[in-house]
């Protein structure tokens, strides 16, 4: 039995991002005066944020606690996970932790960003990085990427346990199993909390071995009847690349790489060892036309349908060294992630159109999940043992499934902790309760802004796209305040001028109108005569036409 000191000092838990949303997952625990961060991840801006390229967690509160965090401990590669560190490192600088494949695709993010005095640890599984009140070690686990590791975080109140991204296999590609028997040791001595991965929980019985995909493209390999096959897969998912490789060389194919993440990361894999293959079997992509149809095997990024993806722009007929051709079998080995079907099936229609053979999970057993499903939940639950729970990454219907999953598993109600992102869970050996919050949110990324895009400037955004722009100039004299020029309008995305004539002269008079009327009560206010030639116009577009551009007066003296 694990034994504790007397101790009056509560541990603080929030989680900056991954609750009631997939992605941006960053988890804060804090310990007397130091604090360790478990992630730093992103997620892609959904349909509304027009012209936002990411979306990383808002670090306010570990801005104002710098000198507490003593490091970010990293539990595997993926870009929800990892993609936040260079915009973080950037105003807070501290080590970073992890195994050997996620700091080697953190350091290629990192030299993207002119990033290199970044203290960056690599570790092993089982190894514990020791600060004063607070100890991380990690435990290795199985997901879709090598290198994967839970976490567990010693205090002097009890353990807290992070399972990070994973599922139970058996099996794994690189033969490397969870440490199923040192979970189960920290479960027999006492785990204060847990917080456990919720993205497949709707999802019954066990999640299949990755193995069991490698059936799935033998199969359409030897039915490949001579064609050339492309395969899109997710670029991290080192495990899916190293089965399509082997399968390529077991049918004698090329094979060649395509999208700028890809080469990235199978670069990184094969540096490090994680991706085994002959030197002769990757080929420059510029070479592809040296090898016949039934010789090359094409990878891919664009699983999600994503416009600039290399599928997609191969589909369009935009790749400019890739050109689909009749015959050519597409294999899409990914589940859409929710709110891209629509993307998906437009770069799918396309490749049919282009005379593609295209197989997708809907019809073929060429991809399985890295998410634990409902019975691995259940096992890791049962060999984990937590006094107290709290379900992570995932959509709120996601949390709340999770926990009524662990009430099943006969875990108090009160004991279990649906979050929401900001919220402090403070615990010691007896107790849990939320107590306050922090300052969390959405930090947007467009170009080289970080921040500077925020709902007001979404939601000009939105109103263009939708209702289009009106300018109206006028240029009034200094002296007297009368009309020396126009109105002249402007119209964009909103008529064509040119077939509109009439409603632009309607528009001109109203403005005349106004101008007529100020210039009479002697009013030469700019912000007067914005609003009104503003408020008057709107009136007058909305009953022509019932919609309502965004109007911008320009008032111009001389």
């Amino acid at each position: 039995m694990q034994l504790f000191k007397k101790n009056t000092n509560k541990v603080k838990v929030m989680a900056l991002g991954g609750l009631n949303e997939i992605g941006k997952n960053m988890t804060v625990i804090e310990y007397k005066d130091e604090i360790v961060v478990i992630d730093a991840g992103l997620s892609f801006p959904e349909d509304e944020m027009l012209g936002v390229d990411i979306v990383i967690p808002d670090i306010t509160y570990l801005l104002k606690n710098k000198d507490k965090v003593k490091g970010i401990f990293i539990t595997h590669g993926h870009e929800d996970h990892i993609g936040a560190l260079p915009y973080i490192l950037k105003k807070i600088d501290v080590p970073v932790y992890g195994t050997r494949l996620s700091i080697g695709l953190i350091e290629v993010k990192l030299k993207e960003h002119k990033l290199n005095n970044v203290k960056l640890n690599v570790v092993t599984p089982k190894q514990i990085i020791k600060l004063k009140n607070i100890s991380v070690e990690f435990i290795k686990n199985n997901h879709s990427i090598p290198g994967s590791c839970s976490l567990a975080v010693h205090t002097e109140q009890g353990v807290i346990f992070h399972t990070g991204d994973f599922k139970i296999d058996l099996t794994p590609i690189d033969g490397d199993v969870m440490d199923i028997h040192r979970i189960c040791e920290l479960g027999s001595a006492g785990v204060l909390l847990m917080l456990a991965d919720s993205t497949n929980v709707e999802k019954p019985g066990f999640t299949m071995s990755e193995r069991t995909v490698g059936a799935g493209l033998d199969d359409l390999f030897r039915k490949a009847n001579g064609s050339r096959i492309i395969v899109s897969t997710f670029a991290s998912n080192i495990h899916r690349l190293q089965q399509i490789i082997n399968t390529a060389v077991k049918f004698n194919r090329k094979v060649a790489v395509s999208g700028r993440s890809m080469v990235n990361v199978i670069g990184v894999a094969k540096e490090l060892g994680y991706l085994e293959m002959e030197d002769d079997t990757l080929v420059d992509l510029n070479d592809i036309s040296k090898y016949d149809d039934n010789e090359l095997v094409i990878i891919t990024t664009g699983t999600q349908g994503e416009p600039m993806s290399a599928l997609a722009r191969m589909s369009s007929s935009e790749h400019k060294k890739v050109e689909i051709k009749k015959g050519d079998l597409v294999i899409i080995s990914a589940h859409p992630i929710p709110g891209n079907e629509k993307l998906i099936s437009k770069v799918i229609n396309l490749l049919f159109e282009r005379g593609a053979r295209v197989v997708y999970n809907d019809i073929a057993d060429i991809h399985v999940s890295g998410h634990a499903a409902q019975e691995d939940l259940k096992l890791i639950n049962r060999m984990v043992k937590p006094k107290f729970f709290m379900p992570v990454h995932g959509e709120y219907r996601m949390l709340k499934r999770h926990a009524e999953l662990a009430n099943e598993l006969g875990m108090p109600d009160q004991n279990v902790f649906v979050m929401q992102t900001g919220q402090v869970l403070e615990l010691d050996r007896h107790s849990a309760k939320v107590t306050a919050t922090v300052p969390t949110g959405n930090v947007l990324v467009d170009g080289l802004g970080v921040g500077d895009v925020g709902n007001i400037v979404l939601r000009d955004r939105k109103h263009l796209s939708e209702d289009g722009l009106m300018i109206v100039v006028v240029t009034i004299s200094k002296e007297d305040g009368k009309v020396l020029a126009g109105p002249d309008i402007i119209s964009r995305g909103f008529v064509y001028v040119r077939e509109s004539e009439d409603l632009m002269d309607g528009a001109k008079n109203v403005i005349k109108d106004v101008l007529t009327e100020c210039e009479e009560k002697n009013i030469k206010e700019w912000a007067y005569l914005k609003n009104n030639i503003k408020e008057n116009l709107k009136e007058y577009l909305y009953i022509k036409t019932k919609r309502n551009p965004m109007i911008l007066p320009i008032i111009m003296e001389v």
